[in-house]
């Protein structure tokens, strides 16, 4: 659910976002649970969810858990080379190896051999990985 992948995200727990939100944790617990469906929750507590985790409303509806489900998606069945370096990037960034621009540059080359030159993956495919791994972490995004 995408509440949940939003608090693993922030490393926060679903007491404390009820507490921020400011409203029953029995609620939270209900629709990070299934048993209240998030549709059926009024606009107000949904609203009180987005802010305090920080994201848009749109984030918590189906938009956004498409784009989740497409998130995963788009880091699967990914070319081996590609995998091997993106693998090797999160790794790199773990553990705060000091080389880790030589790793940036080879993912950055593999996205683009596996976008241009192999049709491996899409330019919205690759936009993502960029987006996600590259720009961010460099502070470009």
């Amino acid at each position: 659910m995408i509440l949940d992948t939003l608090l693993k995200k922030q490393n926060i727990t679903k007491y404390r976002l009820a507490v921020e939100a400011g409203i029953p944790h029995a609620t939270l617990s209900d629709i990070c649970s299934g048993k209240t469906r998030l549709e059926k929750c009024s606009a107000e507590t949904i609203y009180k969810i987005a802010r305090a985790l920080g994201v848009s409303m749109e984030i918590l509806t189906e938009d956004g858990i498409r784009a989740t489900e497409r998130e995963h998606t788009y880091e699967q069945g990914l070319p081996e080379y590609l995998q091997h370096d993106l693998d090797a990037y999160k790794d790199g960034l773990k553990k705060g190896v000091s080389y880790l621009d030589c790793l940036w540059g080879e993912l950055y080359g593999s996205i683009d051999i596996a976008q241009i030159n192999d049709g491996a993956i899409t330019p919205e495919h690759a936009d993502y990985l960029r987006r996600k791994y590259l720009w961010r972490e460099r502070g470009y995004e």
